[in-house]
């Protein structure tokens, strides 16, 4: 397992793949006892892994107390993250959920009684509530930073402006190194943090953490021969097979498996991990096995590499549509290319 800094302003390190926890625990009607939860958690840390990452909402509040049971005294041997919005029960009121100062605060001390621990590394705001002001989002962050109870925070599932707003106002107040990730979906067929999300975290040098690299399984072929998985389990997938381009992107996954002799999963896994290495921050895919069969079919993928015609393939087949105005700006950069030097063109670098 690689490690990395987390974003330009920290240096806090993380292993090149997370560990997602919404599968500890069957509050949910789904996922893994405990003893299943202890073999996935032991064979990720096995593997050098860090980085963990739960909510308060997971099995409504039992992912982390599964987690607290299985880091137990090794507290600071791991980067542990959690997130709160939505409350961790299935009907927790207006009072519990949202971004306010009040629910942020109430959902900390909950989350840190439930992991047995007086701090996070990193506390994610799970959701825009879009109520709750930005300012007071980063106030309360601060304050909950100036205590020690979070060493950073970050903003999961926002849209780029927001995020970018909120970055600014803590680097206006001097406080650069209080909010610093994004997270949200990626994957071979969701790709579009491609038009804002990852661009901007690139250049503002924040951390990204991605989840569902595999599109609920989607990447897997699996739900081509059958309804096994997450439509079984939770009723409901992330990613459908519903455009023909998410037909390219899985017949692609497919095919580049078989050369390589692998798994569909794996090759997958394997494209995000390498779009992190080539990115210029930070870019951590979140892995969230049910099973620990998943689980060491997801840790596979370290070993797997692509060559540059797989990799481009799959880049290819799989690219958004960024529509405007990156398309016309694109375009605008082409027909003045080179007219200001060969590297710069109206600002921006040129591919």
């Amino acid at each position: 397992m690689r490690y990395q800094t987390f974003g330009a302003h920290t240096g806090l390190r993380v292993s090149e793949l997370a560990l997602g926890t919404a599968n500890f625990g069957t509050n949910w009607g789904s996922g893994a006892e405990f003893d299943d939860a202890k073999k996935m958690f032991t064979t990720y840390v096995d593997a050098g892994g860090i980085f963990l990452d739960t909510a308060d909402v997971y099995q409504f509040g039992q992912s982390e107390t599964f987690l607290a049971d299985l880091i137990g005294s090794d507290r600071d041997q791991f980067v542990l993250a959690s997130k709160f919005t939505q409350g961790a029960a299935a009907a927790s009121g207006v009072s519990r959920t949202g971004n306010s100062r009040k629910a942020m605060t109430r959902a900390l001390e909950d989350s840190l009684r439930r992991l047995r621990t007086d701090y996070l590394d990193l506390y994610w705001v799970h959701w825009p509530d879009f109520v709750t002001p930005i300012d007071e989002i980063v106030e309360t962050i601060a304050l909950l930073v100036d205590s020690g109870k979070i060493l950073h925070a970050g903003l999961s599932n926002f849209p780029a402006w927001r995020t970018a707003y909120a970055v600014g106002v803590a680097r206006e107040r001097g406080l650069s190194a209080n909010v610093i990730g994004v997270q949200g979906e990626y994957s071979l067929v969701e790709r579009s943090a491609d038009r804002e999300i990852l661009p901007m975290a690139e250049g503002l040098g924040l951390g990204a953490v991605l989840y569902s690299p595999l599109g609920g399984g989607l990447l897997t072929g699996k739900y081509r021969a059958s309804d096994e998985g997450r439509l079984t389990t939770l009723g409901a997938v992330i990613q459908r097979e519903d455009t023909d381009q998410k037909t390219a992107v899985v017949d692609a996954v497919l095919r580049v498996a078989s050369d390589i002799g692998c798994t569909p999963g794996q090759v997958a896994l394997a494209w995000e991990l390498e779009r992190g290495r080539r990115s210029s921050t930070a870019v951590v895919p979140i892995i969230g096995p049910r099973t620990p069969a998943q689980l060491d079919e997801y840790l596979g993928a370290l070993d797997v590499t692509l060559d540059e015609a797989q990799h481009r393939l799959l880049t290819d087949v799989s690219a958004p549509e960024l529509g405007a105005p990156h398309d016309d700006a694109a375009a605008q950069a082409d027909s003045v290319r080179g007219g200001v030097g060969d590297r710069f063109v109206l600002g921006y670098p040129v591919p």
